[in-house]
């Protein structure tokens, strides 16, 4: 019987040709659009033209500064100054031409446009939920807000469009209402400041969820500092800038998937469903 020669090392089977580039062991049916290597289902994403590899939608995506730097686009768009201007002229309004004041800098139209919760007596008081946004309680507080106001909506509003961004805010102002009569039923609320609060808590959860670090951008740093002014000034309406945080949050989380993807076209429908809700936590809380 003769003995066989050992086989040669090329004589070893080679994979097949039609295995995909990352999981030898499984077959390729595609090839991604860019690279044209074969690719699995699963290493393969749909793009705008074909399907592309996780390596070629990597090398895609831009770094983290640089969609930061998209995402924050240096715009002061015509709403935001539009929403400033009426922020100014009701507290003009207030002051010049409204002589009777019920308490020190509160006037009747603080009481009568103000979120105050033993007077909400029916759906004809629900519009205070709204109003309280735009009444202010001396200059200062205005100027400040509406520096924040300034500042937040060059940030988000040209990123986001006109109408994503106005159904943002006002969800802000129902997340703040919602919250200062859960927490201070009896206060007089009024003030940009729940909004405001709803647009860095939605600009924090924004850059977050498109991989970008909150406390890198200055973003994160400015809510933490509020947020403390808020426990540590007296008389500021705790619950109001807890449920605008709140509100802005959640508001993020509905305007984008886990990977920061803007959703389009359904962003707009998500937003006016949540600030729905947030309206009706409203009248539930007022209600009580």
């Amino acid at each position: 019987m003769t003995d066989l020669p050992p086989p040669r090392p090329d004589a070893a089977v080679a994979p097949s040709a039609d295995m995909c580039h990352r999981h030898p062991g499984r077959p390729a049916g595609r090839r991604c659009t860019r690279c044209a290597r074969l690719s699995c289902a699963d290493c393969l994403t749909p793009g705008a033209v074909g399907s592309i590899c996780h390596d070629c939608r990597r090398a895609s995506r831009p770094a983290a500064s640089v969609r930061a730097r998209q995402w924050s686009a240096r715009n002061s768009g015509a709403l935001t100054r539009a929403i400033i201007a009426v922020n100014v002229a009701v507290f003009v309004v207030m002051t010049v031409a409204d002589a009777a004041t019920l308490n020190g800098s509160v006037t009747a139209l603080h009481a009568d446009l103000g979120l105050y919760g033993p007077f909400i007596d029916g759906p004809q008081d629900w519009y205070r939920f709204a109003t309280s946004g735009f009444i202010h309680f001396g200059a200062i507080h205005l100027a400040f807000n509406m520096f924040l106001l300034y500042q937040l909506g060059r940030m988000l509003e040209g990123a986001l469009g006109p109408v994503s961004f106005s159904i943002i805010y006002l969800t802000s102002i129902f997340g703040g209402s919602a919250g200062a009569l859960a927490l201070q039923p009896n206060g007089l609320h009024g003030g940009a400041s729940g909004a405001v609060f709803g647009l860095m808590g939605f600009a924090a959860i924004g850059f977050w969820r498109r991989g970008v670090n909150p406390m890198n951008t200055g973003i994160g740093s400015l809510l933490l500092m509020n947020l403390l002014i808020t426990f540590v000034v007296p008389g500021i309406s705790i619950g109001g800038h807890l449920g605008g945080v709140v509100a802005g949050g959640a508001c993020a989380l509905v305007e984008s998937d886990r990977r920061g993807h803007t959703r389009r076209p359904s962003t707009v429908a998500l937003l006016t469903v949540l600030c729905a809700v947030a309206f009706i936590c409203c009248v539930v809380i007022a209600s009580r």
